[in-house]
Order: C-alpha cells, then structure tokens, then sequence
C-alpha cells in the first residue's frame, strides 16, 4: 500500500500554508484596509471589514486545495488539536504541525512588518497594530475579556464543527475546502470588532511577537479559548454526529 507524504514534507506544507494565511489575512489589513475604529478618513478605498473577512477566507480556500492532500491543510493548532479529539489526527504529529504553524505565521508576520515600515509615516499605532488580537483596548470595539473568550471558544468551536462535518466521509468529497473558506469569512464578519478575530494561535502568535508589550501579554487567550472551542468540537462531533460505523 503506498505510503502517505512523509512529516517533513508535511511539516513544510504546514509551515507554507500558514505563511499564506497570516500574509494574506493580516497582510490584507495591515497593508490595504483602515478599520473605522482606527482611522475612519485616511483611506476612503481601503478594504474594510468586509474585504479583511474575504481576504482570511480566500487564503485558506486556494491553501485548502494546494496542500490539502499533502497535510490536510490544518494552517492552525487549534484546527490540529481539533482534529487530534475528534479522532482523525495523530498525537504524535501535533508537535510537528503546531511547530510548523508558528513558525510560518512568524515569518509572514516579520516580513509584513518590514514591507508596512516602508511606507512614509508607518508606525506602530492604534488598538491593533500589525493585525494583533485583543481584548480591553486592544479590542477593536472596545469588548472585555469575557467577550473575547466567549466568542472565540463558540466560534473555533463551529469552525471545527464545519471542518470535521466537510470532512466526513458522508460530506460530499472535493467540496471540504468552499464551505471552510466562507466559514472564515463569516467567523471574521461576527468577530473582528471584538478581537480582531484569532480562532488561530498561530495567526496570532505570528504577529504579536513583532509588537511585544500587551500584544504578548493578551496572547494567552488567543492559544486558550481556540483549543478549547476545538477540543469542545471534537468531543461532541466524535460522540454525537461521527459514523459510528468509521474505522480510524
């Protein structure tokens, strides 16, 4: 029987697909929106809220189907981990896979630090600077903590709902990758006002370390509340709505 792409060979799709998605989803606010709670005049054709959303979901759309069938595209821990308790990801590949997320998020993270600083008057302002994640006032609409947790647990838990629903071997095959996306979509239209959106610790992680200060000081919430609306999802998915007839 042929054997699978080796874990290096993943471990780089995994480190790619992350690279893409932080570049991409942040690069699109960073470098090309102004969000109204920042600076509502300085660019009247910037992306906006709704181009930021279309943005994080395309990333992971063309990813879904460029390295999907080498590491399944998880582009996240909290999606890795997820998967891990829905029964569908090995334990021994989790290290490997969030090692390589952060470090892809990182590297994009860095290098759209060093493409925004080379625009005139670039600093380092406003509740978000470089796409954080944040709560208090480093939420984009001035939302606490306990919102903040309350909204990234119950959405990274109907994200991984939707990704291990796509994914079943009932789901129509070759379609996962469209209702993803567009999940992502959404999952930012409801929630960039209060956090700017993780559902990713490796998207977070991958620009907070640039700014320092507060932005690593909150982050701890952007790894927590993620993996617990996704190890929430992958129990009650694996007990309640998995084939009890799936072999693993």
């Amino acid at each position: 029987m042929a054997q699978g792409p080796s874990l290096s060979r993943r471990f780089l799709a995994e480190l790619f697909g992350t690279f893409w998605l932080v570049f991409g989803g942040c690069g699109s606010a960073v470098i090309a929106a102004v969000f109204p709670y920042d600076s509502p005049t300085a660019n009247p054709l910037g992306l906006g809220f709704l181009g930021v959303a279309v943005a994080f979901g395309l990333t992971l759309l063309t990813m879904a189907y460029a390295i999907g069938h080498i590491s399944g595209c998880h582009i996240n821990p909290a999606v890795s981990f997820g998967l891990w308790a829905g029964g569908r990801f090995p334990s021994r590949d989790l290290l490997p896979y969030i090692a390589a997320q952060v470090i892809g998020g990182t590297i994009a993270g860095g290098l759209l630090y060093g493409i925004a600083s080379g625009r005139a008057g670039f600093e380092l302002a406003g509740s978000n600077p470089l796409a954080t994640n944040g709560y208090g006032a480093h939420s984009p609409g001035g939302y606490g903590l306990a919102s903040a947790l309350l909204i990234e647990v119950i959405l990274t838990f109907v994200f991984l709902m939707v990704i291990l629903g796509s994914t079943d071997r009932r789901a129509p095959s070759g379609f996962a990758g469209l209702p993803i996306g567009l999940s992502l979509v959404l999952i930012h239209l409801i929630s960039i006002p209060i956090t700017n959106t993780s559902v990713n610790p490796a998207r977070s992680t991958g620009v907070a370390v640039w700014i320092g200060g507060d932005a690593i000081g909150q982050l701890w919430l952007f790894w927590v509340a993620p993996i617990l609306g996704a190890l929430l999802a992958g129990w009650v998915y694996r007990n309640l709505l998995e084939d009890p007839e799936r072999t693993v």
